[in-house]
């Protein structure tokens, strides 16, 4: 079966790069949109032109031309977007409600995975404010991909390892520290950490498979769903050395919530529902398919070896 001709809209952000070298590692024919907007960004710039010598195609269409995104849409099989969704970068979900009617006007593409890669949704109707922002947006272009009859697959892969591993799961901080850390209550809520190059690795894996037509993929690789003390005693392990603990309840993590910038509170809720929620892994698997049991092939990267890099 031939390869499906893949468009990436967001391929020079944090985890779009991921997939442009995920899916040129596959061997799709890989397409990068390129905005207008991107003016004199020379990082940006620099990074489209090394993807186009790796063999990437750039299209050039902006977001405010509703026909050029149908042209670009037209010359592809399936769309994947990563537009940033993380209110400390950047949060612009809503606007890929235009890359829905681009989709819908197009009518050839077999399959759109639109930027989720976090909690699923779906799943956390009873969200903190402001906080549930970035899960009601979600949905809200959901609604319109399935109201359009548009294909889908939406990829829920967890916990980014860098931001969450790196800070041992504590809230602004993405290097662990080798004396004291501060346990998010009692500490022992699973979550579930995915290495952002395995997210696009099984996110690239999953779009011509039938099995996850019009569902929901979830990361859970069975190594990386452990506790916030689990993840403190690996590194412990790493580092030969035991780390001073000291304890945040609910209450004294959430006190501060109103003298944070309107980002930071987004953020503080989102580590709320994890870590003291365990809204990752608590519960099953009923409509979706679980990637690492779909794809065994690929080789995950387990938090132990993640966290070898900090040592």
């Amino acid at each position: 079966m031939a390869k499906s001709k893949v468009l990436i809209i967001g391929g020079t952000g944090y985890l779009g790069k991921r997939l442009v070298k995920a899916s040129l590692a596959n061997g799709n024919e890989t397409y990068i949109l390129q905005r207008p907007e991107i003016g004199v960004d020379i990082e940006k710039v620099e990074m489209l032109i090394s993807f186009k010598m790796q063999g990437a195609h750039l299209l050039t269409a902006s977001f405010n031309d509703h026909q050029s995104l149908v042209e670009a849409v037209k010359l592809v099989d399936v769309v994947i977007s990563a537009i940033s969704g993380v209110h400390i970068r950047s949060h612009h979900i809503l606007l890929q409600l235009k890359l829905v009617d681009a989709i819908k006007e197009a009518g050839n593409i077999k399959r759109f995975l639109p930027s989720e890669f976090g909690t699923d949704p779906a799943r956390i109707e009873n969200a903190m404010e402001p906080g549930r922002v970035t899960f009601d947006d979600k949905m809200v272009v959901r609604k319109a991909i399935e109201e359009a009859g548009i294909p889908f697959t939406y990829v829920s892969a967890n916990c980014f390892a860098g931001y969450f591993l790196g800070g041992l799961c504590q809230i602004g901080h993405i290097l662990p520290s080798r004396d004291s850390v501060v346990l998010l209550g009692d500490g022992n809520q699973k979550a579930i950490y995915v290495d952002e190059d395995d997210i696009a690795t099984y996110t690239i894996k999953t779009i011509d498979d039938p099995r996850t037509l019009n569902k929901t993929l979830y990361l859970r690789p069975p190594k990386n769903i452990l506790s916030q003390r689990e993840v403190v005693q690996i590194w412990e392990k790493l580092i030969g050395k035991e780390l001073k603990k000291s304890t945040l309840s609910k209450e004294e993590f959430l006190a501060p919530m109103k003298e944070l910038e309107y980002a930071e509170q987004v953020g503080l809720c989102h580590y709320y529902h994890v870590c003291y929620e365990g809204c990752l892994a608590n519960f099953e698997i009923e409509e979706g398919e679980e990637a690492s049991k779909r794809y065994p092939e690929v080789q995950y990267t387990t938090v132990e070896h993640y966290m070898k890099r900090y040592v």
